[in-house]
């Protein structure tokens, strides 16, 4: 078995790979850059229209709550921020990747954007775009581990699903790490906001969060409520339970998670699965 390090070292280097398009790295360096303006961004993205095409029909879905409403890059920019922007980014950008790395993934990470955008305003949390892209990338760790280590994350899947064991627990016995902390190194790479790193790395132990306690406890949640509805596949056969703290923190009631979830299933109902 490789050393946590080794492992790190690989999972880090993926911007490097063909698996993704050159034009998201070119974009999240764009985006790091002091000089650059919002609009010049926004300009470098239109030019690439499968990628253009791709962050419209994503804002535009049911999950971010904008459905119809925006036409232009720039425009989406001016509504979710650059931070988001990186979020979103990745999780277009990666699609194919996701979909060749588990049947039902993106459909999961796609739901459980949905799923962080409806509790996070029941929540009252003001950065509603931010759950959402946190929850569509919650899962970026299993694309990094199936990417880097097929056989190994493929052992995992399948021992998950014939031993009715959760596949978080069986990375770490199998690889000695997990898909949170595979995902938070990449996330970190490439100079996500802090919030979303945290995001990432937590959703499964969202009481360890430091900074984004309240949005991992969001994804935590989401991630277990679009796994009760059966949409997707995360790779686990059935749903974790949720953390207490991560319950209480967010303040909800038992008629909010019934809401949640009547607004969940309209939400993915409408949401366009090809991207």
């Amino acid at each position: 078995m490789k050393t946590a390090a080794e492992i790190r070292d690989e999972i880090e280097s993926l911007s490097a790979i063909p698996t993704l398009p050159t034009v998201l790295t070119d974009v999240l360096k764009l985006i790091d850059r002091e000089d650059v303006s919002v609009n010049q961004i926004g300009d470098f993205i239109s030019e690439d229209q499968a990628l253009s095409a791709r962050v419209l029909k994503m804002v535009n879905s049911p999950i971010y709550g904008f459905p119809g409403r925006i036409s232009s890059i720039n425009q989406a920019l001016m509504l979710i921020g650059l931070g988001v922007l990186k979020g979103m980014l990745t999780g277009v950008a990666i699609f194919d990747v996701m979909q060749k790395t588990m049947v039902g993934l993106w459909e999961h990470s796609i739901g459980a954007a949905a799923a962080a955008r409806i509790i996070a305003q029941k929540a009252g949390i003001k950065e509603v775009e931010e759950a959402s892209v946190a929850g569509l990338i919650h899962d970026l760790g299993k694309v990094a581990l199936g990417v880097c280590y097929p056989a190994e994350f493929g052992q995992c899947v399948e021992r998950a699903r014939a031993e009715q064991k959760y596949i978080f627990d069986l990375e770490r016995d199998i690889m000695g790490v997990s898909h949170a902390e595979a995902g938070s190194w990449l996330a970190r790479k490439w100079n996500f906001p802090r919030q979303l790193v945290e995001a990432v790395a937590y959703h499964h132990k969202p009481r360890l969060a430091k900074e984004a306690k309240k949005l991992a406890a969001t994804v935590h949640l989401a991630d277990a409520l679009i796994k009760m509805t059966g949409f997707g596949f995360g790779g686990d056969p059935f749903v974790h339970p949720v953390d207490e703290e991560a319950w209480a923190l967010l303040g909800l009631s038992d008629d909010d998670v019934k809401d949640i979830l009547l607004e969940l299933e309209d939400s993915i109902s409408g949401t366009v699965l090809s991207f």
